[in-house]
């Protein structure tokens, strides 16, 4: 057995131990170079959408049909449950640009700020641009308060657990789950590879506008989720540039480290967790970890 594939299972090994299955890529985005570990099957995307709907957005800035100072309206979230920052936040309406809603939306994975943008390039518009540029793999569907309306907001925080429990619930054959925003048929959807194939388009890009590329990497290099495979894989001489997803049990990332010597590895962790806790600092801490070892396969 190979030295990469003994790492790989101990990885595998390691992350099941901590109550996680993972699907990881690792690729060298220059030498096309890859570590991989089970990428098959499309999950739920969660936050992990707004990268395709900030792609979106660019692209009509860029050809002229939006402008980036002009002034949305954007409404206080429905419910208490929003995220816990940006617009997601504000008691009252408010005006904000276009391109402060993308900060918004990919920084501080604001879904309100998200659905905003929604508002003026739908998701079917969205999924248009992913098909026009050979990005295959995602489907973009639904708005983001969506994912603020699962059977966790309506239960007391005492009983959160029944939520996890059903979630982690896998349906018999196929597709499907009891839980809409998770079934893969129905939810804004993706495979590592589709996602990986995006990161490549953007860090190194060939049918994306290049302006638009870098525009996103710049957002994303200023996301403030920190703490789930940043830790791993920043340094003072590594730029980690990312951004997460979150919705009951699963627990993604997708990014790239951007090394002082020029190399650029970039990482797709999509994971579901077995725990019935919404906090799981042990979970963050292992899928870091195996990330962390996949990438210095390949550095």
């Amino acid at each position: 057995m190979s030295e990469r594939k003994k790492v790989v299972e101990a990885v595998g090994a390691e992350l099941e131990s901590a109550g996680l299955r993972a699907r990881i890529i690792a690729r060298d985005l220059d030498s096309h170079a890859e570590v991989v570990l089970s990428p098959e099957g499309a999950v739920p995307l969660a936050s992990l959408v707004k990268v395709p709907i900030a792609l979106a957005v660019l692209n009509r800035i860029k050809a002229g049909e939006l402008a980036a100072d002009e002034q949305i309206r954007v409404e206080p979230a429905a419910t208490d449950t929003a995220s816990p920052t940006g617009a997601a936040r504000f008691r009252h309406p408010a005006r904000i640009a276009v391109e402060d809603l993308l900060t918004l939306a990919v920084c501080f994975s604001d879904n309100t700020a998200a659905d905003a943008l929604l508002d003026i390039v739908p998701a079917r518009d969205v999924q248009r641009d992913l098909e026009d540029m050979g990005l295959r793999g995602m489907d973009v569907r639904h708005r983001l308060d969506a994912l603020e309306s699962t059977p966790l907001e309506s239960l007391d925080r005492s009983e959160a657990h029944l939520a996890y429990d059903l979630a982690q619930t896998r349906p018999p054959h196929g597709d499907g789950h009891r839980i809409w925003q998770l079934d893969v048929s129905r939810a804004n959807s993706g495979t590592a590879r589709s996602l990986m194939d995006l990161l490549a388009e953007l860090w190194r890009p060939e049918r994306v506008d290049p302006g638009v590329a870098a525009r996103l990497r710049e957002l994303m290099s200023g996301n403030v989720v920190r703490h789930r495979i940043a830790p791993d894989l920043m340094s003072d001489s590594a730029q980690w540039s990312s951004k997460t997803g979150t919705l009951l049990h699963l627990r993604h990332e997708i990014g790239v480290v951007d090394h002082a010597d020029g190399q650029s590895i970039a990482v797709v962790v999509l994971s579901e967790s077995s725990n019935p806790a919404s906090v799981q600092p042990a979970a963050e801490a292992a899928l870091g970890a195996a990330a962390r070892a996949l990438h210095d396969l390949l550095r």
